[in-house]
């Protein structure tokens, strides 16, 4: 029982992180240009559907969008309607994901490691790279698959093992909660659906007590955004609750209709494994055609039950810098990195609304980021004062490093924070004194660039966290993406202007100075992956090393980070 327990534990975890792994691979390759597309589906209900069940099958995860969604929400960039519909979509996707995983082929296996390995290993660029990571996970999906089929073989001749399946064929609800449970514990319910799927292949699991689990894996599917959100603001909260709403109810009406009715699912497929991978894809194309005629009623239900947070007192910001870390430096610098990490999310919440302004002035809003640029001002001095005292005692060469580098991330985040309160705020005020709007292309224009400085942002914050020499690559990449953006950018808006439209003409100084300031938050914002990437010598004097074998470390000398930058 032992060694069986190991082998289908195995196998499960080898398949939750090779879905993970794709995952990876999607988001550090393609992310931008996936927000990008979802965002601005916006005004098309059923195209945010099919965008956001194209998304989760390229993540294979519709929790994945759920929260992407979620951010576009709190910036205002999204109505909530319209990111339901993306939200319902990506569970569409995730169903029909499941299908295509199910597929066995002898030959695909060995041929997609050997494509992947060729592309991870000999890719000329991250994208590559990363696509070649992507390629791997599917073939580790369906090792997975088939270590499932092979461990749970033998549970056919198991006593115990059909006294449990009989319990759960007879009783559907505890079925139901049992593939809740199941999904929210891997946080994936695409994974659930395929372990559920691959149970009914090997014969352990009947088919209806497979369709009770896998409804089951849809409530837990919706609970898994729903609970992440719930320390984001209400606008993101409400479309995972709008979400829960109709699919985990929707998941139980399902239930309810089948034990009811009985239906003959041989008419679907003849193999068991698939008329529960088919009823999962009707379920959810049902769901995304009923949502889309819902999408309004339940948001405003949603709205209803989560309303806009009411003003409360604060206990005021507690500060990471300990004084009496001094005397150990390690433990001194940590506290500076925290100080920083809080520094940043600052700048992070700042940066997040301050776009919603030029089209509709909110003076709370502005207060608020011009209240958290004091505190961002405070932090950045006392972050300077505490290394400079640390640096009064004795330091390592590598701890004077990392103190000035502290120090300069500190500087760039102040300046970041600055470019916000300062120069966006002015421009969303003069604005509104002056009655101005963008022309309709220009506003897509500063929505995307927003929303791809907003991206890097999240990256930034990670890698203060991780210190991951991939993610920090990829920011320092995105940087240069970034600056040729603002070019095309610009060269679009000066072909505005030669055409004459009204708007862009009246306008002009303040889009361009927006893409501007823009672009300084995320050259600020990019520049705490330079120490990262220096210390794993990615850098040289100029660009990035080039990578060598997948192997990002370059032998020539490298630069400090000042030098990199300039």
């Amino acid at each position: 029982m032992i060694v069986f327990l190991l082998h289908l534990a195995g196998a499960a975890a080898l398949l939750i992180w090779a879905v993970r792994l794709i995952r990876t691979g999607v988001e550090r390759a393609f992310m931008t240009r996936l927000r990008l597309i979802l965002r601005r589906s916006e005004d098309r209900p059923v195209i945010a559907a099919v965008s956001g069940a194209g998304a989760a099958m390229l993540l294979q995860s519709s929790t994945a969008v759920a929260l992407i969604v979620a951010g576009f929400t709190v910036s205002g960039s999204l109505a909530a309607p319209a990111g339901l519909a993306l939200v319902l979509g990506a569970d569409l996707g995730s169903a029909v994901a499941a299908q295509i995983l199910l597929v066995r082929a002898g030959w695909l296996v060995p041929m997609l490691l050997l494509a992947g390995a060729l592309l991870f290993l000999r890719g000329d660029s991250r994208t590559v790279r990363q696509t070649g990571r992507i390629v791997i996970g599917l073939a580790l999906v369906f090792v997975s698959i088939d270590m499932i089929r092979d461990a749970t073989a033998p549970l056919q001749d198991s006593a115990i093992v059909a006294m449990l399946i009989a319990h759960l064929d007879a009783d559907p609800l505890s079925a139901f909660v049992l593939g809740a449970v199941a999904a929210y514990a891997v946080h994936s319910s695409l994974a659930a659906v395929l372990m559920f799927a691959t149970f009914v292949a090997a014969g352990v699991l009947p088919v209806m007590a497979g369709v009770a689990l896998v409804l089951g894996a849809n409530l837990g599917g919706a609970v898994i955004p729903f609970v992440l959100t719930l320390s984001m603001p209400p606008p993101a909260r409400r479309v995972a609750l709008a979400n829960l709403l109709l699919r985990g109810g929707g998941a139980a009406l399902a239930l309810l209709a089948v034990v009811l009715a009985a239906p003959d699912l041989t008419l679907l497929a003849t193999a068991a494994h698939q008329q529960v991978i088919i009823v999962h894809m009707l379920f959810n194309l049902c769901l995304v055609l009923a949502g889309l005629a819902l999408a309004a009623p339940a948001t405003r239900l949603a709205t209803a039950i989560v309303p806009d947070d009411q003003p409360r007192p604060t206990l005021g910001p507690v500060s990471a810098l300990d004084p009496k870390a001094l005397d150990e430096p390690e433990h001194a610098l940590a506290c500076a990195g925290r100080e920083a990490l809080r520094m940043g999310e600052q700048v992070a919440a700042m940066l997040t609304p301050s776009l919603s302004l030029y089209e509709t002035w909110n003076a709370g809003v502005a207060a608020s980021i011009l209240q958290a640029e004091d505190d961002v001002d405070l932090m950045h001095f006392e972050i300077k004062m505490f290394i400079a005292r640390l640096q009064e005692g004795r330091l390592s060469p590598e701890q004077s490093r990392r103190a000035m580098d502290l120090v300069t991330i500190a500087n760039n985040l102040e300046d970041a924070g600055d470019k916000i309160s300062t120069n966006m705020i002015d421009m969303a005020r003069r604005m509104r004194e002056q009655a101005l709007r963008f022309s309709s292309d220009g506003w897509r224009d500063l929505e995307d660039f927003h929303d791809c400085v907003l991206s890097n942002t999240q990256l930034a914050l990670g890698i203060m966290v991780s210190r991951d020499t991939e993610v920090a690559r990829q920011l320092i990449e995105e940087k240069d993406r970034v600056r040729q953006v603002e070019q095309d950018l610009q060269a679009r808006h000066l072909d505005r202007l030669r055409q004459g439209g009204s708007d862009s003409i009246e306008t002009s100084n303040l889009h361009q100075e927006t893409i501007r300031a823009l672009k300084q938050v995320n050259t600020a914002l990019s520049s705490v992956a330079y120490p990262i990437a220096e210390e794993a010598g990615d850098l040289l004097s100029s660009r990035l090393a080039a990578p060598e074998n997948g192997d990002t470390v370059s032998q020539e000398k490298k630069p400090s980070t000042r030098e990199a930058k300039a």
